[in-house]
């Protein structure tokens, strides 16, 4: 646990509950985003911790795979309350989004019939736009030089050329180890060293049980071949293995969800531009697809399920690595293959870019144009994208009831 000081507030688990719930009902605009307002809020305002342990917090989590401000959230909670209040943090922050996007699911299921198709249309077109904004904010900052570049478009055409979740996973394997021997050592000055005090074994305990559970789900669904641990194995997978920001888990979804026909293209571009205008964690797209699922589990029971295991790894690892944490950013080894991992969620994300997002949401030189205004408003202007959203569907839904 944090220290105790003079000038920092201990909040109660009740208060830290209402805190994310709010930023939970109000953090729009992605990861990077969020952590803005946590810093407002958290840091600047209520003073539960400096900027120095915040900051230390950011690195983490961008270090581990997983929504990064969801686990800055329960770090936060876990810093200030223990385990539950990393629960309480967790719950306050994700259950906005993941209540309004469920309840979305039921709409789109129980109304798709009568729902126009340009309108639907409309929520693939803004796909377009926002995985293609994601890509170019990600290559700005992950593909900076030559060997970046390389390893972005060789996982690209790995993707595109044989989509399976198996092949996702050696593109980012292949390249964390490729990573460690092509780029050179950075030897930054990391003055801001927080202590995180948590019991050793128990971290130890944590990571041992994460391992155990990513590596015997296949095989337990190989052996049962049963539907709720397949649904487990999936979403588990997907959020062990998600780097580089929530866009990219469209890739690992795409290829578990889509490619296994447990939810169509329609719906899984539909749900993934809807989940674009709400507020707080990405990840709760997950829930949706739960909901939506043509095989069982489905419904509410389908989408607890696999809202539930996207966002089990992030408490593992987060409880797993802390103790840990001071020694390990200062490992070279480590750097030189996030840098690797980065260049190939980059590729990964195009792959997906390419199919399913372009292939079903540009079906003429209109969805084009519009797609492509859609990108220039994101990335030259500053209005909410839950208008662009809105924007969207209005267009769609009046140009394909005209033409």
């Amino acid at each position: 646990m944090q220290k105790k000081s003079g000038k920092l507030t201990a909040p109660t688990l009740t208060e830290i509950f209402k805190v994310f719930l709010i930023l939970g009902l109000t953090s729009f605009g992605g990861p990077v985003a969020h952590l803005g307002f946590f810093n407002n809020e958290l840091v600047v305002r209520r003073k539960w911790l400096d900027n120095r342990l915040f900051s230390e917090l950011i690195a983490l989590c961008q270090f581990l795979p997983g929504p990064s401000s969801s686990q800055v959230g329960l770090s936060i909670g876990f810093i200030k309350k223990g385990y539950l209040g990393a629960l309480a943090a967790w719950i306050g922050f994700t259950s906005p989004s993941a209540i309004i996007i469920i309840l979305f699911g039921y709409s789109y299921v129980t109304y798709e019939q009568y729902i126009p198709f340009g309108v639907t249309h409309g929520l693939k077109i803004f796909a377009v736009s926002v995985v293609g904004h994601a890509i170019w904010t990600m290559s700005k900052s992950f593909c900076r030089e030559y060997r970046s570049i390389f390893i972005t478009i060789v996982s690209a055409v790995l993707i595109i050329v044989w989509p399976t979740p198996l092949n996702q996973f050696f593109a980012i394997i292949i390249s964390g180890i490729l990573g460690v021997f092509i780029f050179a050592d950075n030897k930054d000055d990391n003055e801001n060293k927080s202590e995180l005090l948590i019991k050793t074994r128990f971290s130890l305990i944590m990571l041992l049980i994460f391992f155990t559970i990513l590596f015997s789900l296949p095989i337990l669904v190989t052996f049962f071949n049963d539907p709720i641990l397949r649904t487990i194995d999936s979403f588990f997978r997907t959020g062990s293995l998600v780097f580089g920001g929530g866009h990219v888990v469209l890739p690992l979804l795409q290829t578990e969800i889509v490619s296994a026909d447990i939810v169509s293209n329609e719906k899984f571009l539909a749900g993934y531009g809807a989940a674009q205008a709400l507020p707080g964690p990405l990840f709760t797209f997950a829930a949706y697809l739960g909901v939506v699922s043509d095989t069982y589990p489905n419904g509410l029971l389908g989408g607890l399920i696999a809202l539930v295991a996207i966002f089990a790894p992030s408490f593992f690892l987060i409880f797993g690595i802390l103790p840990f944490w001071s020694k390990i950013r200062d490992i070279m080894i480590f750097k030189k293959a996030i840098i690797g991992i980065n260049a190939a969620v980059v590729g990964i994300l195009i792959a997906a870019f390419y199919s399913p997002v372009v292939t079903n949401g540009i079906l003429s030189y209109h969805d084009l144009f519009v797609a492509l205004f859609l990108f220039l408003l994101l990335c030259f202007t500053k209005i909410r994208i839950w208008t662009l959203v809105l924007l969207a569907l209005f267009e769609g839904g009046i140009y394909y009831a005209m033409f």
